[in-house]
């Protein structure tokens, strides 16, 4: 029997390369006053502001430097205000788009982000529809184009959560694959192995469905040779097409069928370490995929999620005859290729382990996982990956 299921996404989705070149008629259609959300790298000035004079639009910078915070958020949403934005274009990697998303949200609502915010917040629904965002990936990993949530950083409580609600999934979500072209090797290796573990941990989740099932296997064939390939050859734009498409697909997946435990443990690392978000995930996975394999052979009867995991294997390897622990040294093999440092290498202490493993617990994410992994398995699994 098929389970009963929902499926959403952004409003429209135009992928391909030199789709960019649509972008000031799109924004167009959504608003006149348009506030920018972008980095501070200026990857994209040679072609952005004449898009956006062509249109006759008035943009409104606000440039996102780092990984958001509510703060930040909470600034951008004031300035939208105060210039009178209505829409919003998040530009760049997963944390351009999801600030881009939390400020299109956060400035209409008549309350503070607190009252929203999962996991250190209220958790409340959003008051008010948000602002029109229109989102423009330039790295190939988060898929957050494609999602309905937003991840912020609360130092105070040194952890990430999400602002989460389906009225924030973009309107229209432009993937150019050109635009990732000049990403660093190290940025590309994050945004890489992000996508990889976003396209594993829907597809064994309790959640997933026949929909995000299709995505996930079909990113998982493009990712097993584009993977490899962006991080030897750069400018390879078919390897990088591949990428930008496996990372939409895990996009289109996760939002639909949630995450798992790398994401789990991802998010309050991320809000304790100095660590970019894909790394995180890059050093988590292929332990996360041990430990759930482990506890699902513990079980003792045949389950469905270990078949996923054989799946993975057989799509990952491209050998029809693969194993679970095929798929896990295959992912090994390309975390390790990726030169990522251990856990270690970005200041986690023994000491901080049990307060990574209780937040965890706590994260939406952990939910989605295909198995209760115990306190025990999680603090083994994070000292393993220091």
């Amino acid at each position: 029997m098929i389970r009963s299921f929902e499926f959403a996404t952004a409003g429209r989705i135009t992928f391909g390369s030199g789709s960019r070149r649509g972008l000031g008629e799109v924004v167009a259609a959504a608003g006149h006053r348009v506030l920018v959300v972008a980095s501070g790298t200026e990857r994209h000035a040679d072609w952005l502001p004449a898009a956006l004079e062509e249109a006759g639009l008035v943009p409104t910078a606000w440039p996102v430097t780092g990984e958001p915070t509510i703060d930040l958020v909470t600034r951008g949403a004031a300035h939208a205000r105060d210039a009178g934005c209505d829409v919003v274009l998040g530009i760049g990697g997963g944390s351009c788009l999801d600030a881009a998303k939390a400020i299109a949200a956060l400035a209409v609502q008549p309350h503070g982000p607190l009252d929203y915010l999962e996991v250190i917040g209220a958790g409340r629904s959003l008051d008010e529809q948000p602002l029109p965002c229109i989102a423009v990936p330039t790295t190939a990993g988060t898929g957050a184009e494609v999602t309905k949530n937003a991840v912020l950083g609360s130092p105070a409580h040194r952890v990430k959560v999400s602002l989460r609600h389906p009225a924030m999934l973009p309107r229209t979500a432009i993937v150019d694959p050109e635009l990732t072209l000049s990403l660093p090797r190290a940025i590309t290796a994050a945004t890489g192995l992000d996508a990889l573990t976003q396209l594993i941990e829907p597809f064994v989740s309790p959640r997933a469905n026949p929909l995000t099932d299709g995505f996930c296997r079909e990113g998982l064939t493009r990712i097993r040779s584009a993977l490899p390939t962006v991080l030897q050859s750069p400018y390879d734009l078919a390897a990088r097409t591949d990428m930008s498409l496996a990372s939409l697909l895990g996009g289109l997946a996760l939002a639909n069928a949630g995450l798992g435990a790398v994401h789990g443990l991802a998010g309050p690392l991320g809000g304790m370490l100095p660590a970019p978000h894909g790394s995180l995930c890059g050093i988590l996975l292929p332990g996360v995929m041990e430990a759930n394999i482990a506890a699902l052979k513990r079980a003792g009867s045949p389950t469905a999620a270990l078949d996923r995991y054989r799946d993975v294997a057989r799509l990952l390897t491209g050998r029809p005859d693969a194993e679970p622990a095929d798929g896990t040294a295959w992912v090994r093999g390309v975390v390790a290729g990726s030169d990522l440092p251990g856990l270690a290498a970005f200041g986690l202490t023994e000491e901080d382990i049990p307060e990574a493993v209780a937040k965890s617990q706590r994260s939406s994410s952990m939910k989605a996982n295909p198995v209760l992994l115990t306190d025990e398995a999680l603090g083994t699994l994070l000292q393993d990956a220091c």
